[in-house]
């Protein structure tokens, strides 16, 4: 199940490592937002994660508000935790938030599927792209470029219309606590 093009984005408000808390409404001045569905232990999301710190730092500077949630069951998955995103996010550099969804609610509200998950809102917060980062896997041999998510936050950036091409995701499942998987 996708969230359909045009979705208004989902309100959220939700911690960071060191309890500081943020909202969609907090990026509300920004020409873009990139929410990022991510985690420390997938094979998928450590094959992007330098090319993911250089990306943010690039857009970023062009006002691109940029987001990471982490929504995984952290009693299974301890990697995961609060404390090791955040030390995660200083050892590569990270300079948007790693916000922690222990609820798992706004996983569901984004109907994120895997980390990575990338999806793209306009100015009008408006769903403009879900999808890869680009297409290299680990072991793939093909180079982690960020090519598919280049171009819907260009495009975004520049006013001009959705990319035909959105490929969906691939990694990791999120790590659903056990009964709160999506019906």
């Amino acid at each position: 199940t996708m969230l359909p093009l045009g979705t208004p984005a989902p309100s959220f408000r939700l911690p960071d490592p060191e309890g500081r808390s943020f909202a969609l409404d907090d990026f509300a001045d920004a020409p873009g937002l990139l929410m990022m569905f991510i985690c420390n232990h997938c094979p998928f999301v450590v094959h992007i994660r330098e090319e993911l710190a250089r990306f943010a730092k690039e857009y970023a500077e062009r006002g691109l508000a940029i987001v990471a949630v982490s929504s995984n069951d952290v009693a299974n998955y301890p990697d995961d935790s609060p404390e090791n995103l955040g030390a995660v996010a200083r050892q590569y550099g990270y300079t948007f938030p790693v916000l922690f969804d222990e609820t798992q609610e706004v996983a569901k509200a984004y109907t994120a599927a895997c980390t990575p998950d990338f999806f793209v809102f306009g100015p009008d917060r408006k769903l403009f792209y879900r999808g890869r980062f680009d297409e290299s896997r680990p072991n793939s041999g093909i180079p982690v470029t960020g090519v598919d998510l280049r171009a819907a936050v260009d495009a975004v950036l520049a006013g001009a219309g959705a990319p035909a091409g959105q490929y969906p995701s691939m990694g990791c499942s999120i790590k659903w606590k056990p009964g709160n998987e999506p019906q």
